[in-house]
């Protein structure tokens, strides 16, 4: 099947990115698994080859363009050579769109020129030791102080994707007590600099998978935030945080299919050279039905994922078909790379071959950005269940 999601200049970034991945990813990804994270410098590197300004208007130092298809062509290709840009992601599809919808001018001025070069990287904190999915029950404040000039920041916050390295942090704070009849009232987001005094980072966490994508816990003991570095309006950061969920789940969606669609890559590589019973593996007939099975499941993820793409560069994305597409691709993948994995034999469970690491990796998508219990659960309300 044809796909028409990309033309061109997305073909021509394709090409870009996977001679770079060669260059710069491959023959060193081994130290950054060993070490739990990729080098601070690498992030450098991305904003050299522009991979952060494709979406910050030109006057910010960014290619002016408003659309998640070159996002995309990053899923597919970090996948198909098994290797992750670590918390990069992160600083573009969750932390951009926020100073997109909320940041002023003179905001933009101070925060987007370093976010396009690598100089400054972003991370978003939601979520507590206690609260997990329940956003609205978190526990960190955030205090404006008598004299109005900042805000005193208290409290922690744990999984936070590319926390170790970041230099900016959103993170949602309570500034008010919630109402009784709207529990989620009284949150506000903040652009916090890591460097500020009482801002601490604690255990780098050790993870299944994503070995070189940092995640850590984050603590702030009477953390003072200039209120110029408020997102946004008071009080209503559970709502922004919800504008930005659909493209955060899409991001989840497509990652899962690209990570189901190199599974197959790397497991008809295998069994087209190794031999069992005097014979390619490839040669069996259970290799080829499974194999087949999984290229159909993909087929089908391809399309999903790709619809999901359309309609969020449109604008038309709904909440429910974002957990529809997250749900749908992620259940895709676990399925695809287990059996992609068996196909491996033993050495799919050695961390050497990408599958290994692949399986583990994909493991959180049916977790994080909304478990897929409640993509169910955002599902059946929409059928008005």
């Amino acid at each position: 099947m044809r796909r028409t999601v990309f033309n061109e200049d997305h073909e021509a970034f394709r090409e870009t990115i996977r001679a770079f991945i060669e260059a710069e990813v491959v023959p060193v990804y081994d130290e950054w698994f060993a070490a739990g994270q990729a080098p601070r410098e690498f992030y450098y590197k991305l904003g050299d080859l522009g991979v952060f300004g494709i979406n910050v208007p030109e006057e910010f130092g960014g290619a002016g363009l408003d659309t998640h298809k070159f996002e995309a062509v990053l899923y597919e290709e970090t996948s198909r050579a098994g290797v992750n840009f670590g918390g990069s992601g992160v600083h573009v599809l969750l932390a951009l769109p926020y100073i997109k919808m909320l940041a002023g001018d003179e905001q933009k001025k101070r925060y987007l020129p370093k976010f396009v070069t690598g100089e400054e990287m972003w991370a978003l904190a939601m979520t507590e030791p206690g609260t997990g999915s329940d956003v609205a029950g978190m526990k960190t404040t955030a205090k404006l102080s008598e004299d109005g000039t900042h805000y005193v920041l208290n409290g922690a916050k744990t999984f936070i994707t590319g926390g170790v390295h970041a230099d900016r942090v959103i993170v949602c704070a309570r500034t008010s007590a919630p109402r009784e009849d709207d529990r989620r009232f009284g949150i506000s987001l903040f652009a916090v600099d890591t460097k500020s005094e009482g801002y601490s980072v604690g255990r780098k966490l050790d993870k299944l998978g994503l070995r070189t994508s940092d995640t850590a816990e984050l603590a702030f003991v009477d953390v003072k935030v200039p209120v110029e570095d408020l997102l946004g309006e008071e009080n209503k950061g559970f709502y922004y945080l919800g504008a930005n969920l659909p493209s955060e789940r899409w991001g989840i969606a497509f990652g899962a299919y690209a990570q189901a669609k190199a599974a197959i890559r790397f497991a008809q590589q295998y069994v087209t050279e190794r031999t069992v019973f005097g014979k390619p593996v490839a040669h069996f007939q259970n290799t080829k039905f499974e194999l087949a099975a999984c290229q159909a499941e993909v087929d089908a993820a391809e399309a999903v994922a790709d619809r999901a793409l359309e309609a969020l560069d449109a604008g038309e994305l709904t909440a429910a078909e974002a957990a529809s597409a997250k749900l749908f691709c992620t259940e895709v993948a676990h399925r695809v790379i287990d059996k992609c994995l068996q196909l491996h034999g033993g050495y799919g469970y050695m961390n050497e071959y990408p599958i290994a690491r692949l399986y583990a990796d994909n493991r959180v998508n049916r977790i994080y950005g909304g478990t897929s219990e409640v993509m169910k659960s955002i599902i059946a309300k929409s059928m008005g269940l």
